[in-house]
């Protein structure tokens, strides 16, 4: 069985329609998909009434937070929630105020570029996008694509988008413990996402992801295409002793990365323990 338990549609910073995305997970050979849109959950619906036969969905939402780094600073982490309530309304109004903060932040960066000569328009970048979609620095690369100025996203990510470049700005993200616990309070199930991605920036320490685990963190995404072996190796020991469950996922965003889906994956026992800890946790609350 192949799972796959982070891939992003047009409701965030993917390229394919959550039903898009839904046929292409079924073309490539997956069986378990998870959508885990950044900080919203508007491509749920579309995504289960487009299912294909045979295509199990995993409802998710990939939060942005920030998180102490163990070295006496901070820094930015994302956390996928899977099979939470949607209708909670601490997520609803903590994830209204991200996309809020998402697009500011964009129209900024956009207009910073613009001044700098570069050919952005800040008005046209999210007069693009939908009313309710966060704002990301993928849909500001893919409009240097566009324009011409670069040939891939990643390239505009190295060239003027990566933190600490020229137009790099920090969010006013949730503090990862909290998020951790809003997931948990909607029944829901909280993994870490793909803590070891160095290449995007500075990363936590292990000791960081063990005070989480304390609080509540379900999981680490251990196999990710932006995960060193070596690292790969150290987070699956430290889930082990932390017993923590290890998932691996592709984080397709369809042609924003050159990744594909299900070119790493989740193993069933750790899915299953996953819906296990969703059950629990509401079976939990009826009984409270």
């Amino acid at each position: 069985m192949r799972i796959d338990l982070h891939a992003h549609s047009t409701a965030s910073d993917g390229t394919d329609t959550p039903a898009q995305l839904m046929a292409a997970a079924a073309a490539a050979g997956v069986d378990v998909v998870a959508l885990t849109d950044h900080d919203t959950t508007t491509g749920w619906d579309e995504a289960v009434g487009s299912l294909p036969a045979g295509l199990r969905l995993i409802r998710g939402a990939e939060f942005s937070c920030v998180a102490p780094d163990g070295r006496g600073g901070r820094v930015s982490v994302h956390l996928l929630g899977y099979l939470f309530d949607p209708d909670s309304s601490t997520i609803v109004a903590e994830q209204a105020r991200l996309r809020d903060e998402w697009r500011a932040r964009l129209h900024t960066m956009a207009t910073r570029m613009a001044a700098d000569g570069l050919p952005v328009d800040p008005d046209a970048v999210l007069g693009g996008l939908p009313p309710d979609a966060p704002a990301g620095r993928p849909h500001l690369a893919q409009a240097l694509v566009s324009a011409g100025v670069v040939g891939t996203v990643d390239e505009a990510f190295h060239r003027f988008l990566n933190f600490g470049g020229r137009y790099y700005l920090d969010r006013a993200d949730t503090d990862v413990r909290t998020a951790i616990r809003m997931v948990r309070d909607a029944d829901g199930v909280a993994v870490l996402a793909h803590p070891m991605a160095r290449r995007r920036g500075p990363v936590i320490e292990h000791a960081v992801i063990a005070e989480l685990a304390r609080q509540g963190l379900a999981g680490v995404e251990v196999d990710h295409p932006d995960h060193a072996d070596a690292d790969r190796a150290a987070l699956r020991d430290l889930a082990g002793e932390l017993d923590l469950v290890i998932t691996g996922s592709s984080d397709y965003h369809g042609t924003n990365k050159a990744v594909s889906l299900g070119q790493q994956t989740t193993e069933p026992e750790s899915l299953e323990r996953i819906e296990q800890l969703a059950t629990r946790s509401r079976v939990a609350m009826v009984s409270s």
